[in-house]
């Protein structure tokens, strides 16, 4: 962890004390990077107070990865804070099904519970493991392109971005892909638990989706226990007979993998197709030259990264660039802000599909480094390359862009193009 300590104030970073940061502006949801550049030159420890008590921001790439990498930050408290408001509205069971739901996502657990539970799904999640997968996801976005081959526009958002990862989740829990649709709107509604901020209501109505949600996995689930398949789902049911993982655990990491799945790799393709589109001469690189897809995906996310914060809990007092971060405090990573970091890349806001050097920290870093990285990077190297390879040329459709209201995830409602086949 960095011990360094800020050096005088500057008279410009004395004006920055007035600095307020607000994340719910429509300009930064539109644009964030130039508030974060602000934020990581004047004031890159950012404090703030919340009625949960102290809060910080980060912004810089040595502090967020030293952060992510401190095993005196530990995994963010969500359900915990659940379980409080609803003590606090007197209704203890307002949002039981949710918090049982979410509980068990990985970058909620701390160890030892967080190692049982990476360590037996891990395997599903390797290099090895999900390159037998390829011809399989291959398949999948010809034949989502396909459908749309002599249309003059496409919506990458809802015909390629949003559907490929529900159906990939689905081949790998053998869930019928018939269900995609329901599958991606659950998926939406239970991501929202990390918008801020939420209504009561909005709370109520994300427990109905996580009852409703629970119900289907749990009817899959008890199929794989009476019959196993060679899928994911038949591997948890089979850590469930053994005792390996309560039916919860396995309801919840089901629950996780479409959900934040789903949410990370639709925007990640989304914005990476945009990226390029505002930047021709690195799409026409890309074209002529598919075999720098492996640079350009890390390139990509790196310029526009998908997860743009996530949050840490204080677990004890540290002491962090001249400031006490207080136990019990909340510490928010700004990856998106660490990935356009100029003391880590050069040239940060240009888009370099060559860009070697330092790696970027797209899906975070330490023992809560996403699990489903290596497959979100595949499906987005393959939906761009399969795009780029079928189409002559593409171009917007509609330069009037809708970004989601979302603090955690950086995406669009919808991404129009118009294409030439080849």
């Amino acid at each position: 962890m960095p011990s360094e300590i800020d050096p005088p104030p500057t008279p410009r970073q004395s004006e920055a004390r007035v600095f307020r940061f607000n994340p719910f502006l429509p300009e930064f949801h539109i644009d964030p990077y130039p508030i974060y550049r602000r934020l990581r030159t004047e004031v890159p420890l950012y404090q703030t107070q919340s009625f949960q008590g102290e809060e910080w921001l980060l912004t810089r790439y040595a502090d967020v990865k030293a952060v992510l990498n401190d095993p005196r930050f530990h995994a963010d408290d969500l359900p915990r804070r659940l379980e409080k408001k609803s003590l606090f509205l007197k209704q203890p069971d307002a949002f039981a099904a949710l918090n049982q739901t979410i509980s068990p996502w990985l970058f909620f657990l701390d160890p030892p519970d967080h190692t049982r539970l990476r360590s037996l799904v891990g395997r599903a999640f390797s290099v090895g493991e999900l390159e037998r997968l390829r011809p399989q996801i291959q398949c999948i976005v010809d034949e989502l392109l396909k459908q749309r081959r002599d249309d003059q526009t496409l919506d990458i958002m809802a015909e390629l971005a949003a559907p490929l990862p529900a159906t990939v989740s689905a081949l790998m829990l053998g869930v019928p892909n018939s269900d995609r649709p329901q599958l991606i709107h659950w998926s939406y509604q239970l991501f929202r638990v990390f918008d801020q901020p939420l209504s009561l209501e909005d709370y109520k109505s994300l427990d109905r989706t996580a009852v409703e949600f629970q119900a289907y996995l749990c009817t899959l689930l008890e199929e794989r226990r009476r019959q196993p398949q060679d899928d994911l789902m038949s591997l948890l049911a089979a850590a469930v007979g053994e005792s390996k993982l309560s039916f919860d655990e396995a309801i919840g990491f089901c629950a996780m993998l479409f959900s934040v799945g789903q949410e990370t790799t639709e925007n990640s393709i989304g914005n990476s197709v945009l990226a390029l589109l505002r930047h021709p001469d690195q799409l026409d690189r890309l074209q002529q030259n598919p075999d720098l897809s492996s640079s350009a995906i890390e390139e990509l996310l790196r310029y526009d990264s998908p997860v743009q914060i996530v949050a840490r809990t204080v677990k004890e007092d540290v002491d962090f660039r001249g400031k006490t971060l207080k136990a019990g405090g909340r510490v928010h990573l700004c990856l998106g802000a660490a990935n356009r970091d100029p003391d880590a890349f050069p040239n940060p806001d240009l888009l370099d599909l060559s860009r070697r050097g330092t790696s970027p920290i797209p899906f975070g870093a330490g023992i809560h480094y996403c699990l489903g990285s290596v497959l979100a990077r595949m499906e987005g190297q393959i939906a761009i390359n399969t795009l780029l390879q079928q189409y002559a040329q593409i171009h917007l459709a509609d330069e009037s862009l809708q970004w989601r209201k979302n603090l955690v995830l950086r995406g669009l409602v919808a991404l129009r193009i118009a294409t030439t086949p080849r």
